[in-house]
């Protein structure tokens, strides 16, 4: 028998079928879109990234044992990783005592503290992670644990700027793009992180070409 968010699920696949192609991005000037700090810019593309994405709270890392030790100092000790990353980063955590499971239980989502997915791409310029449903197992290992880290494995999907990232969609059918950890302003002005998601965004690059 099928749970509530399974029928809802297939009720918006089957809307879905009836549908056309999906419409083509509309024409625009892409130099428009480039911020004026990034314009001429001569990092490559991962140093800015990590520059901006430190700048917006967020925890750029490219070493498995810098994770090991975050996850061990904040007291992050239970957590998800996706499967196909279980050789290159799973194995590590768990040799470190950390708990590691490798199927996300939404019975079971306050139980993960952390939450390890793919990363589809980052953007160097405004220092952006890029999720989307292809490369992401779960959706909401990526959405609910308290850390989330996004791994990068291909060396080719960072994007300079944003025009670049635009015009790498793909298919997906959700694209999520990420600039730092989850944050609001809406009472009083005051900037409150963790509240709509994530605490704390990692995005740990890994692979070759680094």
């Amino acid at each position: 028998m099928k749970n509530d968010e399974d029928t809802v699920k297939l009720a918006v696949k089957e809307a879905l079928l009836g549908l056309g192609e999906r419409a083509v991005l509309p024409e625009y000037d892409s130099a428009l879109l480039l911020s004026a700090r990034h314009k001429g810019s001569e990092q490559d593309g991962w140093t800015e990234f990590a520059e901006n994405f430190s700048a917006v709270s967020g925890k750029p890392m490219q070493e498995v044992t810098d994770l090991v030790e975050f996850l061990k100092e904040g007291g992050f000790g239970k957590g998800y990783c996706d499967p196909e990353l279980k050789q290159a980063v799973g194995e590590v955590l768990v040799e470190a005592g950390l708990q590691v499971s490798y199927e996300f239980d939404h019975q079971r989502v306050d139980d993960y503290v952390f939450g390890i997915t793919k990363a589809s791409g980052v953007i160097a310029e405004s220092g952006t992670v890029i999720l989307n449903d292809e490369d992401t197992v779960d959706r909401l290992a990526a959405l609910a644990p308290w850390v989330h880290v996004a791994v990068l494995t291909d060396q080719k999907k960072v994007f300079a700027n944003i025009p670049q990232a635009i015009e790498n969609l793909g298919g997906s059918s959700n694209v999520i793009w990420v600039t730092g950890p989850s944050k609001t302003a809406d009472i009083e002005g005051i900037l409150i992180e963790g509240v709509h998601g994530p605490g704390v965004q990692i995005c740990l690059r890994i692979g070759e070409g680094k």
